[in-house]
């Protein structure tokens, strides 16, 4: 005669459970499992590099950019011109695996030319002003007239001009529009690299000039204006994405993301005038 099993109470051993409910939890794992696989096989790390006229309101807007596409950036700086080894062509040239690049338009537009970047991929996304500093608590010289500013280059011991756009403007236009190249020659001095306010902070130029945008987050130093309107230069910054690159779509959205009308006021916040507030 068969005895009658004995039921488990499960109040007590904990261990037993009923078919359908080991199905429904097994249902539910697998269920969990599959959302998080999917989550990370859609998320995208996304290799920029970007120059640093662009580079503040990339950082200020990177955050958000993450949180709404669940990609991930892996950001990196170098100018857009120059021989540094960090300078974006350079970068290309040896092959490092970039996917978007942010930069001066037209040193973009030759990469263009050159056959590295996606043609078509170019986004416009602001326009920079040129700006002087002194050291922090320095006298402040007025450059409000091309007068103003020929008197704050001669009166200054060091000057310091960049290696980038602006630099390169300096060096080959402005020089010759203020009438001052001969007496510059020995105390003016391009910086590669090293961004131009760090220069100033440190004391080791009293005077020197740069995108505005790349002036703006430098502790140690007083900003004392924009060159005048006669002598002014406007530099585009501009993205684009890298022929080759494996990660297409979520590089377009990363530049749609940047030029989106509701990212203007971020992007003015550092100094740079957005070419969305325009349209």
């Amino acid at each position: 005669m068969n005895t009658p099993a004995m039921p488990i109470d499960t109040k007590k051993t904990g261990r037993a459970m009923r078919p359908h409910t080991l199905r429904h939890a097994a249902i539910a794992t697998l269920a969990a499992l599959a959302l998080a696989a999917g989550g990370a096989a859609s998320a995208t790390e996304l290799h920029v590099v970007s120059s640093g006229g662009f580079a503040q309101a990339y950082k200020d807007l990177a955050g958000a950019y993450e949180r709404s596409s669940g990609d991930h950036l892996v950001s990196e700086w170098g100018p857009s011109m120059g021989a540094t080894k960090n300078a974006i062509p350079a970068r290309l040239a040896r092959g490092e695996p970039v996917d978007v690049v942010i930069m001066v338009g037209d040193a973009l537009d030759k990469l263009m030319a050159e056959g590295r970047l996606e043609p078509g991929s170019k986004v416009s996304l602001a326009n920079s002003p040129i700006a002087c500093a002194v050291r922090h608590g320095a006298a402040r010289p007025d450059i409000s007239s091309v007068a103003g500013l020929r008197a704050a280059f001669l009166g200054a011991r060091h000057v310091a001009y960049s290696d980038s756009a602006s630099g390169e403007y300096i060096k080959r236009e402005l020089m010759d529009k203020l009438g001052i190249r001969q007496q510059m020659e020995g105390k003016a001095a391009q910086i590669p690299a090293t961004p131009v306010g760090e220069i100033i902070a440190h004391g080791d130029a009293d005077f020197g000039c740069q995108q505005r945008s790349e002036l703006q987050p430098v502790e140690g130093i007083d900003i004392v204006g924009l060159l005048p309107p006669a002598v002014q230069l406007q530099t585009e910054f501009a993205g684009a994405l890298v022929r080759g690159s494996g990660h297409q779509e979520a590089g377009r959205a990363l530049l749609r993301f940047l030029a989106a009308p509701a990212n203007a006021g971020a992007i003015e916040a550092t100094g740079l005038q957005p070419v969305a507030a325009t349209h």
